[in-house]
C-alpha cells in the first residue's frame, strides 16, 4: 500500500517540478530574446521565430511529464480496491482487541 502512496506523490511532484523547471527555462529564453531585440532591433523578427521554436521545445518537456503522470496514474488502485485491500487487515486488528 505504501507503494501506491509513493506513486501518487511521485506523479504530483514530478509534474510540478517539470512545470517549474520549464517555467524557469521559458523565462530565461524570453529574457534573452528581449535583450537581443533591444541590442539589435532589426533582427527582432528572426529572434522572435527562434524564441517561439525554443519555447515550443521547452513546453514539450512539460507535456511529456504530464503524459507520463497519466500513464502512471493508470497503475493506481481505485478507492474501492484500496478499501478492499485494507479491509481484511482492519478486521483482523479489530478481532485482536480485548472486548
Amino acid at each position: 500500500m505504501i507503494y501506491f502512496a509513493m506513486l501518487a506523490l511521485a506523479i504530483g511532484f514530478g509534474t510540478a517540478f517539470a512545470a517549474f523547471g520549464c517555467g524557469i527555462g521559458q523565462g530565461i529564453a524570453v529574457k534573452g530574446a528581449l535583450e537581443g531585440t533591444a541590442r539589435q532591433p532589426e533582427a527582432g523578427g528572426r529572434i522572435l521565430v527562434l524564441m517561439i521554436l525554443g519555447l515550443a521545445l521547452i513546453e514539450s518537456l512539460t507535456i511529456y511529464a504530464l503524459l507520463l503522470g497519466f500513464q502512471l496514474k493508470a497503475y493506481l488502485p481505485t478507492v474501492q480496491q484500496a478499501l478492499d485491500a485494507i479491509a481484511p487487515a482492519a478486521g483482523a486488528a479489530a478481532q485482536s482487541l480485548p472486548h
